[in-house]
């Protein structure tokens, strides 16, 4: 099932997801234009590899070039058209309503810091593995853990196609993105289980758990930090006088 559109409306562009998506098209189109052997080094040199940060994070972590650079440059890399069109289909369809929400500074802030956390699961699940991680999933299951918890109550119209005829219907998110996160976490389990885990390529699924827990989390951090600010803003509008003529400040994200 693909998602195609969500129910929750929008005022605005989305300038923040339009540019994430359009730098992570421009890097891809950059990556097809090379030729084989250039494209190995560019991946080997900006794909985030768990063995590489391991070792570096041990003798010389003060050696941010060699470790942190690889962790937000492999976000911008993609191993296929079908993994890069997944990804930005999922980014556009959950990042507009979140950026909405959220105003386009905190959405870029919980991407980065969404994308960051996946990668480092996939390096505590896999310390020792020289396979290089890249492409923007992480960062984007960050979004749809932030989504998840703003907008439990949505629902996402999505496509099933059979054979050549295709079916839209819509799905509750709470239903879409459970089911989503479960297939992760089970296909996690299932990898970590393989005694050449640490050396086998594919997905990385606990970038994907470990990137969709972090963005709820840090919409949960966001929402009692904004919670506590409006607390005191209350309180100082019964205790200012005059206060009460301009009132409280609007905020970008109501809970």
């Amino acid at each position: 099932m693909f998602p195609i559109r969500s129910n929750v409306s929008t005022r605005g562009f989305a300038t923040a997801t339009a540019l994430l998506i359009t730098l992570n098209v421009l890097a891809f189109l950059f990556e097809i234009g090379l030729p084989p052997h250039a494209l190995d080094a560019l991946v080997g040199t900006f794909g985030m590899i768990p063995a590489r940060e391991t070792f570096y994070l041990l003798r010389d972590p003060l050696s941010l070039g060699d470790w942190l650079v690889p962790i937000g440059t492999s976000m911008f890399l993609h191993g296929g058209w079908a993994h890069l069109v997944g990804n930005m289909l999922f980014l556009w369809v959950f990042g507009r309503a979140l950026e909405a929400r959220l105003g386009s500074a905190r959405f870029l802030g919980l991407y980065a810091l969404a994308g960051l956390a996946a990668s480092q699961a996939q390096v505590l699940a896999a310390p020792l593995s020289q396979m290089p991680m890249i492409g923007a999933s992480g960062a984007v299951a960050g979004v749809l853990g932030a989504y998840l918890l703003l907008f439990p109550r949505s629902s996402v119209t999505v496509l099933f196609p059979v054979f050549i005829f295709p079916l839209f219907f819509d799905v509750p998110a709470l239903l879409f993105l459970g089911i989503w996160f479960l297939e992760q976490l089970f296909a996690g389990t299932l990898w970590s289980l393989s005694p050449l885990a640490a050396q086998a390529g594919g997905v990385a699924w606990w970038a994907h758990v470990g990137g969709f827990l972090a963005g709820a989390a840090i919409i949960v951090f966001i929402a009692s930090r904004l919670a506590r600010e409006r607390r005191a803003e209350l309180r100082a509008l019964r205790t200012e006088p005059g206060a009460w003529r301009t009132g409280p400040r609007a905020y970008h994200v109501r809970f």
